[in-house]
């Protein structure tokens, strides 16, 4: 059996928030030049409630690469052990991994993982190559909320249209390919007020599971 090259592993990075995201607490990073998006096509995706999490073909983590076990990570591992095969060496597959319930419930979910960057070493695709590689892999992606380009008015109206009870917010992505070293000039994030409610992280409570479509009664 190979050995696992986690040599190879990148932590993702920590998304900047927009400058007017509710949600910007005292330590989180916010963005200082959007200029690299003005006038560029831009994806909206919503910013879904899970843990981050990565796959490769040899593996996966959670946003801690050395995160090991905990019990919401177990379909994922039978998830990981399906899809694998197609990820190429050197790719990895970001996501969000929605087994557990965390500030925001779901029950309408197509899978528990929803893929939004695909990157090709240090290189994230393009979405419309991510589109057309994760359907040709049957993985789900994230919900998309507006394509378009960049502007103030655009994101004005994905804010009116969030249900800030049932959404944690979104994120907004250069359309294009972009470099790792390029990504905080290329994607931000928005997120509701009040995002997190509780003082116990949802990794020591018990485990909610949400719930995916085919749950849901005919």
């Amino acid at each position: 059996m190979a050995m696992t090259d986690v040599s190879a592993w990148r932590k993702y990075p920590r998304t900047p928030h927009h400058p007017q995201s509710p949600g910007i607490a005292s330590d989180d990073k916010v963005a200082s030049d959007l200029t690299r998006l003005e006038g560029e096509e831009v994806i909206i995706t919503e910013k879904m409630d899970g843990e981050n999490t990565t796959l490769y073909r040899d593996g996966f983590h959670a946003r801690s690469m050395d995160s090991g076990y905990h019990p919401s990570r177990s379909w994922l591992a039978g998830f990981h052990a399906s899809v694998c095969h197609a990820i190429p060496e050197g790719w990895r597959v970001c996501g969000e991994n929605l087994f557990a319930r965390h500030a925001v419930g779901y029950n309408n979910l197509p899978s528990y993982f929803l893929a939004f960057s695909v990157w090709d070493g240090e290189r994230c695709l393009s979405w419309a190559e991510t589109e057309l590689w994760l359907a040709d892999c049957k993985i789900e992606a994230v919900p998309v909320l507006y394509r378009g380009v960049f502007s103030s008015a655009a994101l004005v109206r994905v804010v009116a249209q969030l249900d800030t009870a049932r959404q944690e917010g979104f994120v907004v992505r250069n359309a294009g390919s972009f470099l790792a070293d390029d990504f905080s000039t290329n994607v931000v994030k928005w997120v509701r007020a009040g995002h997190v409610q509780t003082d116990q992280h949802w990794s020591r409570a018990p485990i909610v599971r949400n719930n995916l479509k085919e749950d849901r009664p005919a």
